[in-house]
């Protein structure tokens, strides 16, 4: 058998005929911007070894891409789920429209932001399969909220911070966005995501400076300056943050401890544990994953 390369396009790829899956697998990777295979797989659904070869085949026709910044991965961790990106052929046959979150050259991209990418995939994975749950709120996505606009206009916007005897203007654009609406009351709050690495300082000595606590300040000011309901007639709103470890959820439950206000606004897990809820084949969802809140205590997202 031959062993194609797992970075080099194979020259000798015979042609490929596109399927109404391998287009809904373009599809997911241009909104999501990089997928591993294990979130395509939950995505499009279908057999393991079958979408596998599929994105095999779509790698070396150059519809996929499969980013170098995953060969860290490979030599630290073993075997892990080829990442993908949307590559030249599959931007040319995508019929996404072109209104995501900006792109960068995949060739380019730093392994760090390659991670970010896919822990905001995997809480937007959480929300798509509890969008198929039976109970559940309705969800509306970005494309859905802001159908006309980009992401980057539409779920961006500025606050006034005063801290102490500092007044800053921060810009806020959170990594993703969501609406919950009830099917019983019609009653609506936005949702935030915020993927937490734990590279980002938990405070600074200036607000000139990016860290946790002027991230969380600049989420209060949203909310004491009403800006969502002047935008989108919405003033309910949460944060989720799906951070790495235990010890990050602490320091991120005393950080939104600090603030005057705007506690009850977040919620924090860990990516092991939001992913037991995302999983397939679970009757575990993201409404009933016990996030916690800025009290330390388990708290669940809940839409009356």
């Amino acid at each position: 058998m031959i062993r194609r390369p797992r970075f080099d396009r194979a020259p000798d790829a015979r042609g490929l005929q596109l399927t109404p899956r391998d287009c809904e697998i373009l599809r997911q990777v241009a909104r999501h911007r990089f997928l591993d295979s294990r979130q395509i797989l939950a995505l499009v659904g279908g057999s393991t070894q079958h979408v596998l070869k599929r994105l095999q085949r779509l790698f070396h026709h150059g519809y996929l891409d499969r980013p170098r910044a995953q060969v860290n991965f490979f030599s630290r961790e073993g075997s892990r789920p080829f990442v993908y990106a949307l590559g030249s052929a599959g931007a040319r046959a995508s019929s996404e429209p072109h209104r995501s979150r900006p792109r960068h050259d995949n060739r380019n991209v730093k392994q760090l932001h390659l991670q970010h990418t896919l822990l905001v995939a995997d809480v937007m994975l959480a929300f798509e399969k509890a969008r198929r749950s039976s109970g559940a709120p309705q969800i509306f996505f970005e494309e859905d909220i802001a159908p006309e606009q980009l992401p980057s206009a539409a779920f961006k916007w500025a606050v006034t911070l005063r801290h102490g005897d500092e007044t800053k203007r921060v810009g806020v654009l959170p990594d993703r966005a969501l609406l919950l609406q009830s099917p019983k009351t019609g009653e609506r709050m936005m949702i935030f995501v915020e993927a937490d690495r734990a590279t980002m300082p938990v405070t600074r000595r200036s607000l000139n400076q990016s860290s946790l606590l002027r991230k969380l300040f600049a989420y209060e000011a949203t909310w004491t300056q009403e800006i969502l309901k002047k935008r989108f007639g919405c003033s309910r709103f949460r944060v989720l943050i799906v951070t790495t470890s235990t010890e990050r959820i602490q320091h991120v439950v005393e950080t939104a401890a600090r603030l005057t206000r705007g506690r009850g606004l977040f919620l924090v897990t860990d990516a092991a544990t939001l992913r037991v809820h995302a999983a397939p084949f679970t009757t575990e969802n993201v409404f009933n994953l016990p996030w916690r809140n800025a009290r330390g205590e388990p708290e669940r997202l809940v839409l009356e």
